[in-house]
């Protein structure tokens, strides 16, 4: 088995709720984890450290304009969602600057996720998250849900030509 490109990586993750922190925490165990459980914990992380990669909740943590944040910083930002699961809070988060986008129902991917930001050095990596989620979400927000939203289908086209 091969070393996980995640190794040693310094990873920031932002959830209101204790067992998610602890959750992503142990699922990054090769990972240095730092955890915050709200917003202004969050700000003092982002100020004071840099990070390979943070992970965002949406809820409860004023998500976006963490994101925003984490973005200005130059820090790869991962959303991880539950209760926004929606496509206005996947289109937000792309247009905010997030490099990915995972529903807190797939956490057991989150590695796999987070491998490939950090293989394709902290740049968006929307391609393999449509082509790894593209049936979770066409099965959640219906199968023509990028056809039928000019932002997703312009969207979708971009990403397909960078192939």
């Amino acid at each position: 088995m091969t070393e996980s490109p995640l190794k040693g990586k310094t990873v920031l993750v932002v959830d209101d709720e204790l067992d998610v922190l602890d959750t992503v925490a142990e699922e990054l165990d090769m990972c240095m984890v730092d955890k915050a459980q709200d917003y202004n914990t969050a700000l003092q992380y982002l100020a004071s450290y840099t990070y390979d990669i943070v992970i965002l909740d949406i809820m409860g943590v004023n998500g976006f304009e963490l994101l925003q944040n984490s973005v200005d910083r130059g820090f790869p930002t991962v959303m991880l969602t539950a209760h926004a699961l929606t496509q206005d809070a996947l289109k937000k988060s792309i247009k905010l600057g997030a490099v990915s986008f995972l529903p807190k129902d797939k956490m057991s991917e989150l590695r796999s996720f987070l491998e490939d930001v950090v293989l394709g050095e902290g740049k968006p990596v929307w391609l393999k998250f449509f082509e790894k989620l593209g049936a979770y979400f066409n099965k959640h927000f219906g199968p023509d849900w990028v056809e039928k939203d000019e932002f997703f289908k312009e969207f979708q086209e971009e990403v397909l030509k960078q192939k």
